[in-house]
């Protein structure tokens, strides 16, 4: 049984969420917290496996209480649970940057009382159990999982012409690491599929362009990519590479969830496949689910090297491990060194 501990000040909110957690049979809520001083305390008595943490709060607030929780308690699965405002999107990103492990919204004001449970057992429940997962995995010591071997054969491409990324839970932080070491004469664009809703796209590429050489902005559809800029999909739209009149440009579509996801990262992989063939390099990030694993099937099968983020950086090695066990993987690095690994494929003169 997983335990969890519910903090919101809302008692209408705590409510929801207990609610919509009890529909799950091997989650259990322990305990409630109204601010964040009794979040800590709660948290030290019964030691939780995973606590959703409301941000704005009396007392001492999310972050506040996040960051008290992270100093006593490293690695302690913590949810975030934020508006879907700016706001809301600025103190959720930063609460990521500070060792928050994942975020859900919540549920807006407008519609009915089960379509808000609906909401949130959706988001929390697949998150508190992959988190709580990791946790209960990351203490016992292992041995190095040896590499996948490649099984689809590479074939003849060019120099390369895009970078592909592909994320979600961890995915914040992870880029903020891969892109601040990444140089500003990487000499191609690079894409990015992150899952985030609206405005939260919008502030994670204001945030990751104060902090990368690179030039970070949201894609407009009709962009042509330039090197050493960065375009991340827009919440809630598809990213694809396309061909107009001999020019590679991206287009945005609100087509059909995959993998219950929009943006999906095998949206992004399937165009760069049929359009760039093995003329560019993709990288498969932290994350839950296996988004990303059919694109990047293609990927190989046209020869574009593929690299994953390895298990011990990751928050959720569900989408890079998906793609490194089915044998797809060039390599399995961990996040420091990805950066490296990525610009030596990139500068390489033809796909191997």
């Amino acid at each position: 049984m997983i335990s969890v501990l519910v903090v919101d000040d809302s008692a209408l909110v705590r409510k929801l969420i207990v609610t919509a957690l009890a529909e799950a049979t091997d989650i259990e809520v322990v305990a409630t917290a109204r601010d964040g001083i009794e979040a800590i305390e709660k948290v030290d008595q019964l030691a939780p496996d995973v606590v959703t943490l409301d941000i704005e709060m009396p007392r001492l607030d999310g972050l506040g209480a996040l960051a008290e929780i992270r100093e006593r308690h490293p690695r302690l699965p913590v949810i975030m649970f934020s508006t879907l405002t700016e706001r809301g999107a600025a103190a959720t990103l930063e609460a990521l940057s500070r060792g928050a492990s994942d975020y859900v919204t919540k549920p807006s004001n407008a519609g009915s009382v089960a379509e808000g449970l609906h909401s949130v057992r959706d988001q929390l429940v697949p998150r508190i159990r992959a988190l709580a997962g990791m946790r209960r995995l990351a203490p016992a010591p292992r041995a190095p999982r040896p590499r996948p071997a490649t099984t689809v054969r590479r074939g003849p491409g060019g120099p390369a012409e895009a970078l592909l990324i592909g994320c979600s839970t961890g995915g914040p932080d992870a880029l903020a690491t891969l892109l601040a070491q990444l140089p500003a004469d990487l000499g191609v664009p690079v894409l990015v599929v992150q899952h985030m809703p609206p405005v939260f796209t919008t502030m994670l590429a204001q945030r990751l362009d104060r902090i990368s050489p690179l030039t970070v902005r949201e894609a407009v559809s009709g962009d042509v990519p330039h090197a050493g800029e960065v375009l991340i999909a827009p919440g809630d739209w598809h990213l694809r590479v396309e061909t107009v009149a001999g020019s590679k440009r991206v287009s945005l579509d609100q087509g059909p969830q995959e993998n219950f996801c929009r943006p999906a990262v095998d949206v992004l992989f399937r165009s760069a496949a049929a359009v760039l063939g093995g003329r560019c390099v993709a990288a498969v990030l932290t994350g839950m689910g296996q988004d990303g694993l059919e694109g990047a099937r293609l990927l190989a099968e046209a020869g574009a090297p593929i690299f994953v983020q390895d298990e011990d950086t990751a928050v959720v090695w569900g989408m890079p491990g998906a793609v490194a066990m089915a044998g797809l993987a060039d390599e399995v690095v961990p996040l420091g060194e990805l950066p490296a690994r990525l610009v030596r494929s990139l500068r390489r003169t033809t796909v191997a």
